[in-house]
């Protein structure tokens, strides 16, 4: 051993180093957005009618008279003429939906993908029209994937990339769903006419998937019968009322509190609260389809510490809304108190997905994060990153301490509102900011303790449209909504 180290052998090509290998992956990723994630261009109008975030547009969509009429779903629509509304491409800036609150472009995941995968040709982004049902986009996903995937194998890049795979096994299929997106991936890998699309498919990441639904869907769709709303929530709910793809995203885990019991919803409670049963019904029968399998090779993302109403009264058709679940025992039973009433279970979410409908198997990836929010932020892309590069074998990170952000979805210039931090009662090192998403205007905001593991600021901002609220820490990952104002909504604007 003289002059040698135990366990080294030397080069046999002085200075010929072996190069390292790229971080990359050679098989071939698919995008699916979530709801209200792609731009939807009117045929017949010769315009884009979702997708535009300037403020003008917004205030006209949202507090006009007509302005988010060409999203209604027309009668020929509902029978299955697709033929008037196509989605161009996905969301390319941020914008903003009552209850949904803010959604944020996916510039920042298909730039991080791009930096992982072997060339970009790998990569296919997969717009739909999110207003109708998910069953309707299974073929048209697996067909856009099976030819995609034909293609990357014949590419150059793949097959220089696949010399450095284990085994030297051929491409496959990743798919990368938020949202909504999640359900409409499900869809083709299970209902489809393409029947191998699931073995050729290597894993699928999905970020705050409402697999079980979402109590937000309830409020959207009850905002034309239930509390006095502004404006937008109602224009929206005229919208939702029409549409397949709200039905798909109603809850359907035990939700609805009747007296001392626990019940899901059924169509008659949809009908009572403002959605169309028949739309209700059809989603039962797609999901009790759907369900026969699960997905294969499946990683949710689900976003936690967020504000997240869970369950519903129904109360004179009005939904009341609150922020805890209830559990049962593995026989069914229902958990209660010494007195037989329900206990109630403060679980959270991602401020529209609480976690128990985004995880639907036990190993999950627990991220600090607004659902709007999800696929752009820098925790979960490194999630997407590690994901795609195959080196999640020894398990999800768990995720630290964070903040939780809650802020309304719906505010008026010139007027204060309150946000509230959740998650510490110390204000060393926690920084908020309001910005406009258009313009100049940003400033901080004064954070106060408030006592019971949050804190407090009370803000205003100066005119109508678009910002975005930031808190950061040296703690905790960095939390954003949107917000949207505009005026009080006791008449609309003019078109």
């Amino acid at each position: 051993m003289t002059g040698q180290t135990q366990g080294y052998s030397p080069n046999p090509s002085p200075g010929l180093e072996p190069r390292l290998v790229p971080a990359v992956t050679h098989d071939a990723v698919v995008v699916v957005p979530g709801i209200m994630g792609s731009e939807l261009y009117d045929s017949i109008r010769n315009e884009v009618i979702w997708g535009l975030a300037d403020s003008r547009w917004l205030t006209r969509a949202w507090l006009s008279r007509s302005g988010l009429a060409p999203l209604q779903l027309t009668p020929d629509e509902l029978a299955g003429d697709h033929n008037r509304v196509h989605a161009r491409r996905l969301l390319q800036t941020p914008t903003w939906s009552p209850f949904l609150k803010g959604f944020e472009p996916y510039t920042k995941l298909l730039r991080t993908i791009e930096n992982t995968v072997a060339h970009p040709s790998a990569i296919l982004t997969f717009p739909y029209d999110w207003r109708l049902p998910v069953r309707s986009h299974a073929d048209a996903l697996a067909a856009a994937s099976r030819d995609h995937l034909t293609r990357w194998r014949a590419h150059p890049a793949q097959a220089a990339a696949r010399a450095h795979a284990v085994d030297g096994r051929e491409a496959r299929l990743v798919f990368i769903a938020h949202s909504m997106g999640g359900l409409v991936t499900y869809a083709a890998l299970n209902l489809s006419s393409d029947h191998d699309l699931a073995g050729d498919t290597r894993g699928v990441m999905t970020l705050g998937t409402p697999f079980q639904g979402s109590v937000v869907a309830t409020n959207i769709l009850n905002a034309l019968q239930g509390a006095p709303l502004p404006l937008p929530h109602n224009r929206l709910a005229t919208a939702a009322s029409t549409m397949p793809g709200v039905h798909d995203l109603l809850p359907r885990f035990l939700c609805l509190e009747d007296g001392l019991d626990v019940r899901t919803l059924t169509p008659a409670d949809v009908a009572d609260l403002g959605g169309d049963k028949e739309l209700f019904s059809a989603s039962e029968r797609f999901f009790e389809d759907l369900s026969r399998r699960p997905l294969p090779h499946h990683r949710p993302v689900v976003g936690i510490g967020q504000a997240t109403v869970q369950s519903l009264q129904l109360q004179a058709g009005t939904v009341r809304a609150s922020e805890y679940c209830f559990r049962t025992d593995n026989d069914g039973e229902l958990k209660r108190d010494q007195h037989g009433r329900p206990l109630r279970y403060p679980v959270k979410g991602d401020g529209t997905v609480h976690r128990t409908s985004a995880s639907p198997v036990r190993r999950s990836v627990p991220i600090y994060a607004q659902h709007g929010a999800l696929a752009s932020g820098k925790q979960s892309r490194r999630t997407v990153v590690d994901f795609l590069l195959e080196d999640d074998h020894l398990g999800p990170d768990m995720a630290e301490d964070g903040l939780g952000l809650d802020v309304p979805d719906y505010v008026h210039p010139n007027v204060r509102w309150d946000l509230f931090i959740s998650g510490t009662e110390d204000v060393s090192g926690i920084e908020c900011s309001i910005a406009a998403v258009d313009g100049s205007y940003t400033r901080s905001a004064r954070v106060e303790a408030e006592g019971d593991d949050r804190l407090h600021a009370s803000v205003s901002v100066p005119d109508g449209g678009l910002y975005r609220v930031t808190v950061r820490s040296d703690h905790s990952d960095t939390v954003t909504q949107l917000v949207f104002a505009g005026p009080d909504g006791t008449k609309p604007v003019d078109e």
